[in-house]
């Protein structure tokens, strides 16, 4: 059998049934794994709901915060117990993270406190920036934990900005994207009350 020669022509040609082959792969898989994705994020909002509010036994119809400036959307979700508001539970972001987009749900009770959190997406530092979940719920650190706290009795900035919160150690840029979620979420709540 005699040996192919390799021109240009031929380089093109395989190269072009490679890419064919692994696009179509990647297309099917995508299709294959889109469905689950979109219910697995689904739940862990579900979830984040539950934890982050006062007990409830009905959540509202959800509603968003239409940004005039261009930003993304918040979105509200409000909680009742016995027909009573019990909290309401926003879905906040920031994009000021040290690696970009942070998701974060966060639950205000009735009185404006912060009654619990839930970083749902995120891309920090392991070991640094990641550690924001525990990090702002320590309980055994006052200046630390967020939950309980207020924004109005409470500067939610950073101890190194003039604020009363402390950063999480060696993660400034991250504790500053956290408290500017949670901001974000707290002013446009007081905007919808």
């Amino acid at each position: 059998m005699a040996k192919r020669e390799s021109t240009f022509i031929n380089m093109v040609v395989t190269l072009l049934l490679v890419t064919g082959i692994a696009a179509a792969s990647l297309g099917y898989v995508y299709e294959l794994t889109k469905g689950p994705i979109a219910e697995a994020k689904l739940k862990a909002q579900q979830e984040a709901i539950t934890k982050v509010l006062p007990e409830f036994d009905k959540l509202g119809n959800s509603y968003k915060d239409l940004k005039e400036s261009g930003g993304d959307s918040l979105e509200f979700f409000p909680a009742y117990k016995n027909g009573e508001l019990v909290g309401t539970a926003i879905k906040t972001y920031t994009k000021k993270g040290f690696s970009g987009f942070i998701s974060i749900m966060v639950g205000i009770d009735i009185n404006g406190n912060f009654s619990g959190f839930e970083v749902l997406e995120h891309a920090e530092t392991p070991g640094l920036g990641s550690k924001m979940n525990a990090w702002f719920k320590n309980t055994e650190k006052p200046n630390q934990n967020i939950i309980g706290k207020n924004p109005k009795s409470t500067k939610f900035k950073v101890s190194k900005d003039g604020g009363d919160i402390d950063a999480i150690t060696a993660s400034t840029i991250t504790s500053r994207a956290f408290l500017d979620a949670l901001n974000r979420a707290y002013n446009s709540y007081k905007k919808e009350e």
